[in-house]
């Protein structure tokens, strides 16, 4: 007997108004790099952002997952311009508890402090929650990622805890922060979302 998937509609397209997210490909490879260049994102030694070098196994690592109902990657495109920008990720799905991990996530430099990162949150956690139906949305990032902690934190999300030493990255040990959005909080979150999108547009 087949099991049911997860993610039932691997070639999902979410809108927003300022950028789309479509499904990652190994056409978008060049896209990526030339994303990834504008502030050099690979030398961030405590992230994981593809150069020329890597971004054929970063794109494979992410369609096998997806193969595995265990990811659903994106390429996050500009709509004004019809660029890629950059790339996130739902992944680490657990079916059989409902929960899901966003995360894997960077925009080029330009794109920093702008209203991407909220839109593309509000766009994720709307599918998980409202279309997916999971009880909790994960995050993780590295402890000393203080921008990516401080992102976390202004989506409403709560912090959970620390993973001392959880995983070796470039050599050295990483402590992981984890935080979530549970099911209950998810309309609150939504509205204050909506408000800050609101305010960006003027």
């Amino acid at each position: 007997m087949r099991m049911e998937r997860f993610f039932t509609q691997d070639d999902i397209i979410l809108h927003g108004d300022m950028v789309s997210l479509v499904p990652l490909s190994a056409s978008h490879a060049d896209a990526l790099v030339e994303a990834a260049t504008d502030g050099k994102l690979w030398e961030l030694w405590y992230t994981s952002v593809p150069n020329a070098e890597s971004v054929e196994g970063y794109i494979a690592s992410a369609l096998d997952e997806k193969a595995k109902d265990k990811a659903l990657p994106f390429a996050v495109i500009e709509k004004e311009s019809g660029r890629v920008i950059g790339s996130t990720r739902l992944a680490n799905a657990d079916a059989a508890n409902k929960r899901v991990e966003l995360g894997y996530t960077w925009y080029a430099s330009r794109y920093h402090r702008s209203s991407v990162n909220t839109e593309c949150k509000r766009l994720l956690l709307a599918y998980a929650f409202e279309s997916l139906g999971v009880i909790a949305v994960e995050f993780r990032t590295h402890w000393l990622n203080q921008a990516s902690r401080a992102a976390i934190a202004r989506l409403g999300a709560k912090q959970d805890g620390v993973l001392r030493n959880h995983k070796i990255v470039n050599g050295v040990y990483r402590d992981t922060v984890v935080f979530s959005i549970i099911e209950s909080e998810w309309p609150a979150i939504k509205l204050n979302l909506d408000y800050k999108l609101a305010r960006y547009r003027g």
